[in-house]
């Protein structure tokens, strides 16, 4: 039995991929082969040395020691596209409230609570002040042609009748083919910037990332652009933005990720971080990463890991080793040659290898013995070794 643990309310959803005869769940479980979490922290947990993977219902790992866990051989996995529409939705919706000041009309009518038979005649008065453009003709400027921003960009074009430009460098095949051909390709985020009305952001946190949208990046935008980031609030300089706000060179900035110092300014909207807060969502993100999981302990393959690389593979024939290691010279050389001498036979081997991590996997006809896959283990730069198949 493989025991998994969870760090957070997981959807029951997790059990159509975790079937009873061969997983126990629980919150509680000690010594877990793999833990399924969404959002609790995860820096200061100490891992049990028997953990496996970890699987994450959600695309961002921010909460998870990456680092750590590579150098212990534990496989990571997200859930990438998993709570994609959920996102896109709410992005849609704030890009209508950014343009129409929607959230400023609402607050103002609350104000009318009590006034009787004055309030149509003050609402015609007073909604003047709310007026703004329609999306129909406008520019949107996607950065980051992933799951969500395709969906966006597709919808802004199609629904809305906006120009769509978008930049991605890395944008995936998958991606690529999903997108709608009005799209138009961009050769650099400044080219995105200097046409943009609106400009909304689907990239990850990380150091690359961090402040990019600043007071350099505003300069290079239209007069009266507006910025939507439902990525991560980091991915702003919160001083440059507040200041663009208040010269006008921003018209407006909506985000999913509130902070003291934006809530509650004029031409802010900050949304409670609800973009993957849908029951569809919570359901595709879990099911996702109980079958990475599922697959990874039964049969080590692995799909959609953020710190080893993809290694897709069905169940073993006969029998299969997995190795990880480090991504160093002779390394392949020096696990065969260890096989060799343990007397085992590789029938079909393969390696992948991802920044300072790689995966070697070898198909023989038996399951080595213990004393071989030990001294597999010894050997310098390798994490730890896995056998599957039967005896």
């Amino acid at each position: 039995m493989y025991k998994i643990q969870t760090l957070n309310a997981i959807s029951d959803i997790i059990h159509t991929q975790l079937s009873a005869d061969k997983y126990t769940v629980s919150k509680d479980e000690p010594v877990p082969d793999a833990i399924l979490v969404r959002s609790a922290a995860m820096h200061e947990m100490e891992f049990n040395p028997e953990l496996l993977a970890i699987g994450r219902a959600g695309a961002g790992v921010n909460n998870i020691p990456i680092e750590r866990c590579s150098n212990t051989g534990i496989v990571v996995f997200n859930t990438p596209g998993a709570n994609a529409n959920a996102v896109a939705e709410l992005v849609m919706a704030g890009l209508l409230m950014s343009g129409r000041n929607i959230v400023g009309g609402i607050e103002w009518a609350r104000g009318l609570k009590g006034k009787g038979a004055e309030v149509g005649k003050l609402v015609e008065k007073g909604k003047s002040q709310f007026v703004g453009p329609e999306m129909r003709g406008k520019t949107l400027g996607v950065i980051g042609l992933g799951a969500i921003g395709a969906i966006v960009a597709n919808a802004a074009s199609r629904g809305l009748g906006m120009n769509v430009v978008g930049y991605d460098p890395f944008i995936s095949v998958e991606s690529a083919w999903s997108l709608s051909t009005s799209i138009h390709r961009a050769a650099s985020a400044d080219d995105v910037l200097a046409q943009a009305d609106y400009i909304t952001f689907h990239v990850p946190l990380n150091d690359q990332t961090r402040g990019t949208i600043n007071a350099e990046m505003i300069a290079k935008m239209k007069d009266g652009a507006g910025i939507l980031n439902f990525s991560r609030g980091e991915l702003a300089n919160t001083a440059d933005v507040l200041a663009a706000l208040e010269s006008g060179k921003l018209s407006s900035y909506v985000t999913d990720f509130p902070s003291d110092e934006m809530i509650g300014v004029e031409k802010v909207v900050c949304i409670p971080h609800l973009g993957a807060s849908t029951p569809e969502s919570e359901e595709n993100c879990a099911r996702m990463a109980a079958a990475e999981i599922r697959d990874y302990l039964e049969n080590g393959s692995i799909h959609n890991s953020v710190n080893y690389p993809e290694l897709i593979l069905t169940a073993p024939e006969a029998a299969r080793v997995l190795v990880l290691h480090k991504n160093i010279p002779n390394m392949v050389s020096t696990i065969t040659a260890t096989a060799a001498k343990e007397g085992l036979n590789i029938e079909n081997m393969t390696n992948k290898s991802r920044k300072e991590m790689a995966v070697t996997v070898m198909e023989m006809a038996e399951l080595p013995s213990r004393e071989a896959m030990d001294a597999l283990a010894e050997v310098p730069g390798i994490i730890r070794v896995r056998a599957f198949g039967s005896r």
